[in-house]
């Protein structure tokens, strides 16, 4: 019986996407599979995505990563989670945190508990619940502990770091573990006339890379999954109407905060993430609303420090390929569709495709019965994240801005119809067992955005209302002890890298 197992893989493309899949590759199948990447100097890469969340945990495992390294090598801070500034209307912020709200206790779900509390005459906000948001509102850092009782173990984080950085450090972990780089452009593309399969990409110089599965990592070109196999593309447009973003870093003048922020603005949103030597800014808007140049003058007029680079833009479509897999070519990261980063969701993207992929790695023949359950889920993973971030348009008050007025006025998907009138209605929370965003996700955005929840689930009723009042009191007061005696952030960041996980402080609050 002849080998049909899949002996090389080229991927095309470096950069955050190209990079990750390749470490991943190599650190999952060893030497028994060639991997081949090509990339040009000469093409930049889009590096927006400089935040992340915690799901990328999976991924530093998967590929063996050290912490303290990582943090050296990409200029990383700690994220706990986004603020989100003048959202909801003018003057407003609140928090998106990690982790969850209260603690676990018996019976039903921890927002009914809270809002039956409230029915009951408690006096405390949603925040008070959060160990996660009171520790970012004080610059603090704590890694989550693993003891149930330990009130640190509802904590949750992720990173912000250096895209570029990010993926120089994969690249010399995938070129240690045999991943061969070839630099220079793609000129052409042969393909086998009966089945379409990619055979192998040519470069400008005449090199041929041949393969058995390649994958697209070319970003917003998709050279690939597009250019060669026609995989078309469903808009989002009219759902997520921003479709620019300009992008600009400058100089760090205070403490790193250990979280991101996100201000909207008349035409769209302006991100902020601290790293340890600069910060990263940018101002995600739609070309329909402001031009170019008025964006760029927004975004300079709200930095916090001297601008260390001139104002760079991107252009963009929301959305996703129809099919992400096609013959013997996968699309990951931007190649396969793009949603903007108000959540932080592009690297996510990249490893949910990397896993995905794995998991059903197939042989030379490309089953398309493969192919279709990778764009199945997929295409499920990336609708619940637009669904997520339409929440965040539609849901909005006193603002009269074209942009603000259209998303508030617009339909929304009907899941996220239902999503909004289930928590109005009920305070529950429908989510799905393998969506990204978990309760208190959406929790925090729901409440955030003003959406008030008229009622609790009936069986709170069972739990006596003195002693609720009583427990939620105790949990916020735990909270507030366990704060002040957390690590500073920057001092956070600095044991972490001296030594690693070991040097890193908890408190031991109950």
């Amino acid at each position: 019986m002849a080998d049909e197992r899949v002996k090389c893989v080229v991927v095309l493309g470096g950069g955050t996407a190209g990079w990750m899949t390749a470490t991943a590759l190599s650190r999952t199948f060893g030497r028994k599979v060639e991997i081949t990447l090509l990339e040009s100097d000469e093409i930049g890469i889009v590096g927006v995505g400089e935040a992340t969340i915690p799901t990328i945990h999976w991924f530093n495992e998967l590929i063996g990563l050290d912490e303290a390294a990582f943090l050296k090598a990409t200029k990383a801070s700690f994220k706990l989670g986004i603020e989100f500034v003048d959202w909801r209307r003018p003057g407003h912020r609140y928090f998106h945190p990690f982790g969850q709200y209260g603690a676990t206790l018996p019976g039903v779900a921890f927002q009914h508990r809270w809002l039956k509390a409230q029915r009951d005459g408690l006096d405390l906000p949603l925040d008070a619940y959060s160990l996660t948001t009171q520790v970012a509102q004080a610059n603090r850092f704590a890694k989550p502990a693993g003891e149930a009782r330990s009130i640190l173990s509802t904590l949750g984080y992720a990173y912000h770091f250096d895209a570029g950085l990010y993926a120089q450090h994969l690249r010399g972990l995938a070129e240690a573990a045999g991943v061969m780089r070839v630099e220079g452009k793609l000129a052409s593309i042969e393909q086998q006339p009966e089945t379409g399969f990619i055979e192998a990409l040519v470069t400008e110089r005449g090199e041929r890379l041949a393969g058995d599965l390649f994958i697209d990592c070319s970003g917003f070109r998709a050279l690939l999954i597009e250019g060669a196999m026609a995989a078309g593309y469903e808009d989002w447009s009219h759902w997520l109407p921003c479709d620019r973003a300009v992008a600009v870093p400058c100089a760090r003048v205070a403490e790193t905060t250990p979280f991101t922020r996100s201000t909207a603005r008349s035409a769209g949103w302006q991100w902020r993430i601290p790293l340890q030597h600069r910060t990263g800014n940018g101002y995600v808007y739609g070309s329909a609303f402001i031009s170019d140049d008025e964006a760029a003058a927004t975004l300079l007029a709200n930095l916090d420090g001297e601008a260390l680079a001139d104002p760079r833009f991107l252009r963009f479509t929301a959305g996703r390929r129809r099919r992400t897999w096609v013959g013997n070519v996968v699309a990951i990261g931007l190649s396969s569709g793009f949603l903007e980063p108000l959540e932080s969701t592009s690297i996510h993207l990249i490893q949910s495709a990397i896993a995905k992929l794995l998991t059903l790695f197939p042989d030379r023949h490309c089953d398309p019965a493969l192919a279709r359950r990778f764009d199945a889920l997929l295409a499920a993973d990336m609708d619940n994240i637009k669904d997520f971030l339409i929440l965040h348009y539609h849901a909005t008050e006193g603002r009269d801005d074209p942009l603000w007025a259209h998303c508030r006025a617009m339909k929304v998907p009907g899941t996220l119809t239902d999503r909004i009138a289930y928590y109005r209605d009920s305070g529950r929370l429908v989510i799905e067992s393998d969506e990204l965003f978990r309760d208190a996700s959406w929790l925090a955005v729901l409440h955030g955005q003003g959406i008030v929840a008229r009622d609790y689930h009936p069986a709170a009723d069972a739990i006596d209302s003195a002693t609720n009042v009583a427990q939620l009191q105790q949990i916020a007061a735990v909270i507030a002890r366990a704060t002040p005696t957390l690590p500073l952030h920057d001092a956070a960041i600095a044991a972490a890298m001296e030594s690693g996980n070991a040097s890193m402080p908890r408190a031991a609050a109950r």
